[in-house]
């Protein structure tokens, strides 16, 4: 069993630490805000605010929403000490943020692996997430016991970047599946049909995808339906999207498309809210 040290217990990342702490890992988790802390402790994770209030770790899960955060969260760590600790990258950042981090955290002491997922909350409840996991072999292999309690290992590569390249596809697909059920819930409405009783049939048939069935439920509710995942982290990871596409030549039109969607749900003040709510867009 590690120490782990899990940085980001937000509402995937809660979860994913209460699974380690099921699995017998001493986990700590760290947030910044005090009622993610608050809610970490009642789910039975011990938190605290800063890398400095955790107790040493030989395991860093980086579970931070940005690209941003995760540069700071590594300075802030380098400042402190790494050598001896293994890193895991599991937030959604993009190639080129995972391996300039990686080889700042390396020439550190700390080898990294990265390592994003992919499945949603409800999946993260449940220790079945797909983990996109790259990085040298004899670390992957040391780190397993860690990712094999959150989920089902796909070893995609050796490089570090691998796995958030992976991701950066996986969420080309989750952004657009997401505005496209919108779009056809919002549809269903216009032709004055019961939303509920279409999306029952629907999902069921060659029409279906995990992200109608799972985001579909939650387009029928109101405004403030519970936040599993943020308009703000879509129009983030939507840009990392079009960021990795516009690096290689890549054409993206639905990408950019449900993109647009994402900007508009934010500028009209549901960034916080949850991603299911950019069917707003279409009232």
């Amino acid at each position: 069993m590690s120490t782990v040290t899990f940085v980001g217990i937000g509402a995937i990342g809660l979860p994913m630490a209460r699974r380690l702490v099921d699995a017998g890992h001493d986990t700590t988790g760290v947030d910044l805000l005090p009622a993610a802390r608050e809610r970490a402790s009642a789910a039975g994770v011990p938190a605290v605010s800063g890398l400095g209030a955790a107790p040493p770790a030989d395991i860093v899960v980086a579970m931070v929403a940005t690209p941003d955060q995760l540069d700071a969260l590594v300075t802030e760590a380098i400042a402190g000490g790494v050598a001896g600790q293994r890193w895991i990258v599991m937030s959604t950042v993009g190639p080129e943020s995972v391996r300039a981090q990686a080889a700042r955290l390396t020439a550190a002491g700390a080898p990294v692996l990265d390592v994003p997922v992919t499945g949603g909350v409800a999946r993260a409840r449940t220790g079945e997430l797909t983990l996109f996991a790259s990085g040298p072999q004899a670390d992957l292999a040391a780190a397993r016991p860690v990712l094999d309690a959150l989920g089902t290992v796909r070893e995609v590569g050796d490089e570090v970047g691998t796995g958030q390249a992976i991701k950066v596809v996986n969420q080309h697909l989750c952004s657009v599946h997401i505005v496209a059920a919108a779009e056809a819930l919002s549809l269903a409405g216009a032709l004055g049909l019961d939303r509920a009783q279409v999306l029952s049939f629907v999902e069921q048939g060659a029409a279906g995808s995990f992200m109608l069935s799972d985001r579909g439920p939650r387009m029928l509710q109101d405004t403030d339906v519970e936040v599993a995942s943020a308009i703000s982290i879509f129009v983030k990871d939507s840009g990392l999207v079009a960021d990795a596409a516009s690096a290689v030549g890549a054409g993206t039109p639905l990408l950019d498309a449900a993109r647009d969607r994402y900007e508009r749900a934010a500028a009209a003040g549901l960034a916080a809210r949850d991603d299911s709510r950019v069917i707003e867009t279409y009232s």
